[in-house]
Formats: C-alpha cells, sequence, structure tokens
C-alpha cells in the first residue's frame, strides 16, 4: 500500500509552539533551505516523491527553493500564507490569507496548487466554514482534520479515519491506528519523534492492515538539532525539541519499510 509523504514547508520561528508572531519572523535565522534539500536528498535516495505544503511567507522569501522542489518531481499544496491557526482567524481574514499564499506560490510553479493543509490542523468543528472558501479557489483536496480528541489545539473527535468526501473537498485526515478500541496518533511530527520507531512501525502496519493509507508529516526543522533554542515550558520545550538528533535516522528507515507517495498520487488525481 502506498502512505502519503508529506512536508509542511516552514522554518523553526513558524511553529505555533514557540508564539514568534510573522511580523518577527524577517529577524530570524532562516534555516529551512539547508533543512529541507536534507530531506530532499533522502527522498531522492529512496526514489520517492512528496507533497510540500508550501507556506505562502517562506515561498516569497525562498522561491528557488520551491522551484527546485518541484524540478525534483515532488507536489506542490498550500499551507497558507502566515500560519495563523484557522481558530483565531474570521473567513474574511482566512480567505485573504489563502489568496495571498496561492498567489505568491503559483507564482514559483507550473502545476497546479489543488491541496491545502491548515496551520497546526486547525479545520476543527468550529471553523468548518473554510470548506467553502477553499472549494472556491480551486482547492480540491484538505489534509487538516485530526480525528482525535484529546488534543487542546486541534481534532474532530468524531471524524471518519478514512479518505472521505467533505463539502467539496476530500478529506485526507491526518492517520490514527486503532488499538483495542483507542486511537493513537502516527501521522508523524511530534509523534514520530516521541514513539519509539518500532511502535511507529507497528501503527503504521495497523493502519495499512485496516486498509488505510498513512497520511505522514515532517517538518525540515525537526530535522534540525542545532536550530535557535526558546525558552519555554517545560511541555512545549518537549514537544519542539525532543529526538530531534534522531528524526533524520528514523525517516531514513521509514523510507525503507514502506512505501510512499504524493497525495495527488494517492487519491488517483494523476
Amino acid at each position: 500500500m502506498k502512505n502519503a509523504m508529506t512536508i509542511d514547508l516552514e522554518d523553526w520561528f513558524c511553529a505555533y509552539n514557540l508564539r514568534i508572531k510573522t511580523e518577527d519572523w524577517d529577524r530570524q535565522e532562516l534555516r529551512v533551505e539547508k533543512n529541507a534539500r536534507r530531506i530532499l536528498d533522502l527522498l531522492a535516495k529512496h526514489n520517492t516523491r512528496a507533497t510540500f505544503f508550501v507556506l505562502g511567507w517562506i515561498a516569497e522569501r525562498v522561491p528557488d527553493l520551491v522551484r527546485e522542489i518541484e524540478q525534483r518531481g515532488h507536489e506542490i499544496a498550500t499551507h497558507g500564507y502566515s500560519h495563523t491557526v484557522l481558530t483565531d482567524m474570521t473567513p474574511e481574514v482566512f480567505e485573504a490569507d489563502l489568496q495571498k499564499a496561492l498567489g505568491v506560490t503559483r507564482a514559483c510553479v507550473q502545476q497546479d496548487i489543488i491541496g491545502f493543509r491548515a496551520p497546526s490542523f486547525t479545520i476543527t468543528n468550529k471553523t468548518l466554514w473554510a470548506i467553502e472558501i477553499l472549494a472556491k479557489h480551486g482547492i480540491q483536496y484538505d489534509s487538516s482534520v485530526f480525528p482525535i480528541g484529546f488534543h487542546p489545539d486541534y481534532g474532530i473527535a468524531e471524524a471518519s479515519l478514512s479518505i472521505h468526501p467533505m463539502g467539496a473537498l476530500t478529506e485526507v485526515p491526518m492517520s490514527v491506528a486503532e488499538v483495542l478500541g483507542r486511537k493513537i496518533p502516527c501521522s508523524g511530527g511530534g509523534y514520530f519523534r516521541v514513539w519509539p520507531y518500532a511502535v511507529t512501525r507497528f501503527l503504521f502496519r495497523q493502519c495499512n492492515r485496516q486498509g488505510r493509507p498513512v497520511i505522514f508529516y515532517v517538518h525540515p526543522w525537526e530535522t534540525d538539532p542545532g536550530q535557535p533554542r526558546v525558552k519555554l515550558s517545560l511541555s512545549k520545550s518537549f514537544r519542539h525539541y525532543f529526538n530531534l538528533d534522531k528524526t533524520m535516522q528514523r525517516l531514513d528507515q521509514l523510507l525503507r519499510d514502506f512505501e510512499f507517495a504524493p497525495i495527488r498520487q494517492v487519491l488517483g488525481f494523476e
């Protein structure tokens, strides 16, 4: 079974956990090019194509990186412009942010942009109004819904675990495995760094046995233990910095153990 490999193309200071304001981003050290190319080289080593959800702010500053990603055969989708969570936006502000992101990202690439992922997975029951706006601007699928109920910032507990229609779009939910009646996230990011790799592999196989491809994601900053450090609460520090030095090794092993493709290929759109 082909699973979906996805990369959220943003830099370390864009992470919601750090709460660094967008207007302060230009004063931070830009590290995304080096980190993204490390991932691109690893994907090439395993002959694997992925979907890159590109933050518009990043596309504006390193357009050559976005062009290179496309030239290497990967899908380009959008992650919005400012990495503002949808739960802090009105529909009007969200639409303006989306239009700005699509404008700067489409200027970098040849392919149509048909996919969207909300910052911090904030398509929730409170922000379902975003679906109609996405469809209006040519988006065909969303990959933002986390079908869990325990996270303080995101999740739709009752959402389907499988790819399913959502309004005019196709929803490609983040992956959780069902084990003994419990939902356990296995879609990447912090979960990939916190779980021992053997647990990740087991959960992947569980999803595949249940007939579902895993929708996996990673950020370039998660491969970068040398990134600048921000003083955080203990829990936020753990979520952001734990096992950064192990991500590349684990990602290499994951690409050996499972097959991956871009989301549009998993959906049969190419």
